[in-house]
């Protein structure tokens, strides 16, 4: 796994809006975090099956850890079982497999196909954009010892940069994120700020923060934008910088950590 800042002494926020309400506590850090409550027949099918497919993988990587190899490899076998049995694992599979091979065509029309079904399956974990000079960068990672997927709950922890490329100090006032579970059930959330600040970014400078976000599914997607002004002149008025769909998965993508280029 790609290695992931997260200093657990820093105050990690998760906005609330008009949704269900969970304490997480997380070394010393308390997170109120968002859970959604409630799904239709075919969304608990799915969620059912998701939840099978984690609780196997969580038990081959507990068996592998303590040395039962036995029974990692029967684990191993079920999930490939498992696999074959759902579309978007599969093509998944298929994808990797047929670059591996240098079956480009095969690795392009299974693509194709995996767009058309799942296509927030085709994220990375990483994104970056850029607006007015103002570069938003996230990575995210999935924490296994703080999730459950026995009741349901996958927990994410991302980092961001916001980097000042303009020749304007900047403030972010606000942000919206809009976050998508893997059953395509969608939440907008405001709040003030980040982390309970609403920082200064200083041209040719940058700010740091890492935040969480628990999920009722295994994978889903964020994006979102941060509302943001010029000081430097009064009466400037707001503008909002895009933060670019990455996505929450499991499965690690080999996405990289943040670059320092610009």
């Amino acid at each position: 796994m790609s290695s992931f800042s997260l200093n657990v002494g820093m105050k990690l926020s998760w906005p609330i809006g008009d949704v269900s309400r969970q304490q997480i506590q997380m070394g010393n850090v308390k997170i109120m975090a968002c859970v959604s409550d409630g799904s239709t027949p075919s969304q608990s099918s799915f969620l059912s099956r998701s939840q099978t497919y984690a609780l196997l993988k969580q038990q081959m990587d507990v068996a592998a850890k303590s040395e039962d190899y036995k029974e990692a490899a029967r684990l191993r076998d079920s999930l490939k079982i498992f696999e074959d049995q759902e579309p978007v694992l599969r093509l998944q599979r298929l994808v990797k497999e047929a670059i591996a091979q240098e079956r480009f065509e095969d690795a392009a029309r299974y693509r194709d196909e995996l767009k058309d079904i799942a296509p927030h399956s085709l994220l990375k974990c990483s994104s970056e954009a850029t607006t007015l000079g103002i570069r938003v960068q996230v990575r995210s990672v999935y924490i296994e010892g703080r999730s459950q997927p026995s009741k349901g709950l996958y927990f994410f922890a991302y980092r961001i940069r916001i980097t000042n490329n303009s020749d304007r100090p900047a403030q972010l006032l606000r942000r919206h994120w809009i976050i998508t579970d893997a059953n395509g059930k969608t939440e907008n959330v405001w709040g003030i700020g980040v982390i309970g600040e609403q920082p200064v970014v200083l041209p040719n400078t940058a700010f740091e923060y890492s935040s969480a976000c628990p999920l009722g599914t295994p994978s889903g997607r964020m994006e979102g934008d941060f509302e943001m002004k010029h000081i430097d002149r009064v009466g400037s008025r707001t503008f909002n910088v895009s933060i670019a769909p990455f996505s929450l998965s499991k499965v690690e993508d080999g996405s990289d950590t943040f670059s320092d280029g610009s």
